[in-house]
């Protein structure tokens, strides 16, 4: 009998599952025993971690983009019809259309989107590099800020957990090539006792800021920000003023899973080696879209498609899990707009960042480039 492989997103993680049973079930599609349907609210595939670099003008918006019809394979159905009901207990989802889509196995990959309007006065007064619209403001406002005092603030939970080190960074070597230094302060701010949730990343970014002169706030939890006065104050009982403030906004997982009783937040409890939702053996989370706590980046959602691709073939083949998912995450940072440096950590390994140098920041501009095949699941 036929089985019908169901992708619920068409960003990173979703694309390279749907790639990746491709390659690996040619087969099983030359024959008809296996359809694989991919539904996307947009025809649009956007390289995210590209935004990090549009307020710097160091990346063309056109490098962002690829029609998801082209990266996908030409075999998988695809269809931009955003998903507004997904019932795994009757193994269909319901879609804006009207239409309803029947699956064996479901993917669910709806990722995770910026929540500004959360914090009062956030969107009003702050900039972000999340979306393009706000990486583009940003870019306008750069190219006239005459120096003041900039705050970099952090909010959770967010995705790209290294962001908030990396904006900073490329802030101070912006200012410092525009001879601004000497007119500005930066100051970054964190919502617990250290500068990062990873302890061996805040150890190594401790002594860098220190070294650079950068400024630091934890257990800076956001309450509101003063648009029009330019202070951004804490839960805590801290105000800072501002002349450009930069924030990593607050996120949240996609309504339809709030929406479907999936999980609290936009987040699907997920069996943290099996990937399955909790609950379900035929339903799958993978990327933003899981409640497991490792870094929501786009190397965790690479390695994650990777281990379920294995196990749906392993299924489909011979009905059974072929492998677990160790928690894999690598993380190139910029530390700033000429080096660069990384981490890597599973479930047992923590991370150990190593020195800055040029060569890992030409390794992450080269990344930039091969993301495409990494999409495609040849990478």
């Amino acid at each position: 009998m036929a089985k019908h492989v169901l992708i619920v997103g068409g960003g990173l993680a979703g694309t390279i599952v749907a790639n990746g049973l491709c390659r690996q079930l040619g087969n099983e599609l030359r024959s008809g025993q296996l359809s694989i349907t991919v539904l996307s609210a947009t025809d649009t595939h956007m390289y995210q971690p590209g935004l990090l670099y549009v307020p710097f003008g160091r990346i063309r918006e056109a490098e962002l983009f690829r029609d998801e019809r082209k990266v996908l394979d030409r075999r998988i159905a695809f269809f931009v019809d955003p998903v507004t009901r997904i019932d795994v207990d009757a193994n269909k989802v319901t879609t804006e259309s009207g239409k309803s889509y029947g699956y064996d196995y479901l993917v669910i990959a709806t990722g995770s989107r910026i929540m500004p309007q959360e914090v009062p006065g956030l969107a009003e007064g702050a900039h972000w590099f999340y979306d393009l619209e706000g990486a583009r403001k940003m870019r306008e406002t750069l190219g006239t800020f005459a120096g003041g005092k900039v705050i970099v603030n952090s909010n959770v939970p967010h995705k790209c957990p290294v962001a908030p080190l990396e904006i900073t960074f490329m802030l101070y070597d912006f200012l410092r090539e525009r001879d601004l230094l000497k007119k500005s302060e930066i100051t970054y701010t964190y919502p617990i006792g250290r500068l990062h949730a990873l302890e061996p990343v805040a150890n190594w970014a401790k002594p860098e800021m220190e070294r650079l002169g950068i400024k630091y706030e934890t257990f800076f939890n956001t309450k509101e920000v003063d648009a029009k006065g330019k202070t951004i104050s804490s839960e805590e009982g801290v105000t800072l003023p501002y002349d450009l403030l930069v924030t990593i906004p607050p996120h949240k997982g996609a309504q339809v899973i709030m929406d479907s009783k999936l999980g609290e937040g936009g987040w699907v409890p997920t069996n943290p080696k099996t990937l399955h939702r909790e609950g379900s053996n035929n339903v799958f989370v993978v990327g933003d879209t899981t409640n497991i706590p490792i870094s929501k980046a786009g190397s965790t959602a690479h390695f994650e498609a990777d281990t379920i691709v294995d196990n749906l073939v392993s299924l489909l083949q011979e009905d059974r899990m072929a492998r677990e998912y160790d928690g894999k995450v690598y993380c190139f940072v910029e530390t700033g707009t000429k080096t660069g440096t990384y981490v890597w950590f599973n479930y047992t390994t923590p991370p150990n960042p190593g020195p800055p140098s040029q060569m890992i920041h030409w390794f992450k501009l080269a990344y930039n480039r091969l993301y495409w095949l990494s999409a495609r699941g040849l990478l």
